[in-house]
């Protein structure tokens, strides 16, 4: 759902940007951040929804079915260690069955980074920088 609606505001952004010429637009600086800082890939593509310190309360968190999650007490809701594998495999491969695992509304970050930078290596880079800035922002 949450790709769906990223696809057609990429559309519309290029659409409304060409005008009525038969300009090419190239929208890949928007999408792809050069950064491979895990903060910096968590602020551009995670804090519409988690909010800047990842709490959940991002500007768009009041207009999904469900709350994005808090992601700051991670570590306190696994016994106080930080679930770094199942983080990871949600960022890659989005929810499980579980819904506590998270909402189906959130962008499955893999074939998303993937599509915007063919590498494997790089899209597990950005994904493992992200996962481990996560991890960094634990409620203490």
């Amino acid at each position: 759902m949450m790709l769906r609606l990223l696809c057609l505001a990429l559309v519309l952004l290029a659409w409304e940007s060409a005008g009525s010429g038969n300009q090419v637009v190239d929208i890949s600086p928007t999408l792809v951040l050069p950064s491979m800082s895990g903060r910096d890939i968590f602020r551009y593509y995670c804090t519409s929804c988690h909010g800047r310190d990842g709490r959940g309360d991002g500007p768009v968190a009041a207009q999904l079915k469900t709350r994005p999650a808090n992601l700051t007490t991670l570590t306190t809701a696994n016994g106080g260690q930080f679930p770094l594998e199942r983080v990871r495999a949600f960022v890659t491969h989005g929810r499980t069955d579980a819904p506590s695992h998270g909402s189906p509304d959130m962008p499955i970050w893999g074939p998303i980074f993937q599509v915007l930078d063919p590498s494997d290596a790089i899209a597990r880079m950005r994904i493992n920088n992200v996962v481990d800035y996560i991890q960094s922002i634990q409620s203490k």
